[in-house]
């Protein structure tokens, strides 16, 4: 008789995890896209490392897409068309306020934060036979920017702009850009990404190169004319040539998505990500910095989404009124 009672009580807690499991399911999608960036990026192996590590733990269908970059995945993601887009803030913050260049006029006020991923500095390398050495030099070249949409494709034109520098500017892919600089159809590559920028170190490896980022005037300007950007040192050894430090500027990285997505499964992506940093290392190493503590000190102004919100109060992170999504 006990053995009775105890196998129908198991058999009925079974079903209520059951239950409770595919309650919380609940409008989950069968496909999960992750929208990233060109290839020989930083968005291209963490997107694509991410989808496949959500894939396998939550039992989706998920992917990595090439995109343009956080321009285009801020606006992929408002309009639906992608679960996650990975971008930087101040593409964010100008979709955010309807300032997009794909969708001008149109307030991007559906998007949500999910988790914070890194910074992104940006930096600049050239063959050492072009005698090109800091930003300053491009005046009359031309400059491979990355493409188009990208966080790289928006903020160098600005910020040459703003350093008075008149270049012919290129666009085109991370990989692509690299093979051009080697082919002498840029003089210079100029990008922004988690470090090592892996193009960059393809071409550390493969040809004399120079490094570089902003002179101490450079940076001035820059910090005065873009508050969207903080001051930011790329290490000593980031690459195996660079032997000194290198004054540049960075750009927040988040994980976001639209505020229609289930509240269960934006928290279960949210936990997975922020409880797993081991794992997300062995994606790249630009997640050292994919922690819980930087969600709040970083992020001024997009609301997080309420799964993720729920995910951090749970931890003891307190999500200020504004940024509840």
């Amino acid at each position: 008789m006990r053995f009775t009672n105890f196998a129908a009580l198991a058999a009925a807690s079974f079903m209520a995890v059951s239950v409770a499991s595919a309650q919380d399911r609940d409008g989950w999608p069968s496909d999960l896209t992750v929208g990233t960036a060109s290839q020989g990026g930083v968005y291209f192996v963490y997107g694509n490392g991410l989808a496949g590590f959500l894939g396998e733990e939550l039992g989706l269908n998920a992917s990595g897409e090439v995109t343009g970059g956080p321009v285009q995945n801020v606006t992929l993601t408002q309009m639906g068309d992608h679960d996650i887009g990975l971008v930087t803030m101040g593409p964010a913050f100008e979709a955010w306020n309807g300032e997009s260049e794909l969708a001008p006029g149109l307030p991007h006020s559906d998007i949500r934060a999910l988790f914070p991923m890194y910074e992104t500095p940006f930096q600049g390398v050239a063959l050492r036979s072009s005698g090109i050495t800091s930003v300053s030099d491009f005046e009359g070249k031309r400059v491979g920017v990355g493409p188009a949409g990208g966080t790289p494709g928006t903020y160098w034109p600005r910020f040459l702009n703003t350093l008075g520098i008149n270049a012919t500017i290129s666009n085109a892919g991370a990989a692509d850009t690299a093979g051009q600089l080697k082919d002498g159809l840029v003089d210079a590559f100029v990008f922004a990404a988690g470090l090592p920028i892996g193009a960059f170190s393809q071409l550390v490896a493969e040809s004399d190169v120079v490094l570089f980022g902003f002179t101490e005037g450079e940076l001035a300007q820059i910090l005065e004319a873009h508050p969207e950007v903080s001051e930011f040192t790329i290490p000593a050894g980031t690459y195996t040539t660079q032997e000194d430090d290198q004054m540049s500027v960075a750009m927040w990285n988040y994980a976001i998505a639209h505020a229609d997505m289930p509240e269960s499964l934006a928290y279960e992506i949210t936990r997975l990500v922020m409880e797993n940093n081991d794992r997300m290392l062995q994606i790249h190493a630009a997640a050292a910095a994919t922690l819980p503590e930087n969600a709040v000190p970083n992020n001024g102004f997009l609301p997080f989404h309420p799964g993720a919100v729920r995910y951090f109060e749970e931890i003891g992170i307190e999500i200020p009124e504004d940024l509840r999504g």
